[in-house]
């Protein structure tokens, strides 16, 4: 696992070379453009800040890079010397294997939680079929929240997920330590000055 410090820097490094980029190709942009390219330099900066083995920056690059404006900043960003750049290009966005699932979950919480179910009816389906419903269904959200998860199998989503949830942190803090360093310079009186 890399320094969150170090992955912080490089994030904030390609992000700001997102947004000068960005600001350069269109000097005057509405609300909502800035909103998108902030956004842009930002799953960007982060997608090209991953190892070149994570399956969700490849797909942030992949979905980013289907606009044709895109795609001069993303390469831009990538640098032609990064081996970013020509990983991104190398890996196939190729569906992951199914794995079976083994092992069967049985346990009363299950029951309580599955509300939805009348007690009567509770009585007929065993607890393995409600847990795996229940394991079902919030599978399919969590791919629907992963760049790329409905391509992948139920292994790989949870160490993907996690990865994922890892670079959004990093992202959350330095975005949050600039807009706290903005805020102390326009209320610090002597920047005023």
């Amino acid at each position: 696992m890399r320094n969150p410090n170090s992955l912080k820097q490089e994030f904030l490094k390609k992000w700001i070379k997102g947004l000068q980029i960005c600001s350069a190709t269109k000097k005057k942009m509405s609300i909502m453009e800035r909103k998108k390219a902030i956004k842009l330099s930002a799953d960007i900066a982060m997608a090209s800040t991953r190892k070149s083995t994570i399956y969700w920056s490849h797909a942030l690059m992949k979905n980013a890079s289907k606009d044709d404006t895109n795609k001069v900043i993303i390469k831009n960003i990538l640098g032609s010397n990064d081996d970013n750049n020509n990983n991104f290009n190398k890996v196939s966005m190729g569906i992951y294997n199914s794995m079976s699932q083994n092992g069967i979950i049985r346990s009363k919480k299950i029951i309580k939680k599955s509300c939805k179910i009348s007690r009567r009816a509770r009585k007929n389906i065993s607890p393995s079929i409600i847990a795996k419903k229940m394991v079902e269904k919030r599978t399919k959200v969590l791919k629907s929240l992963v760049p790329g998860g409905e391509y992948m199998d139920d292994a790989s989503l949870i160490k993907e997920t996690l990865d994922y949830i890892i670079s959004l942190r990093v992202q959350v803090d330095v975005m949050r330590h600039l807009a706290n360093n903005a805020s102390c310079e326009i209320n610090d009186p002597k920047t005023n000055l």
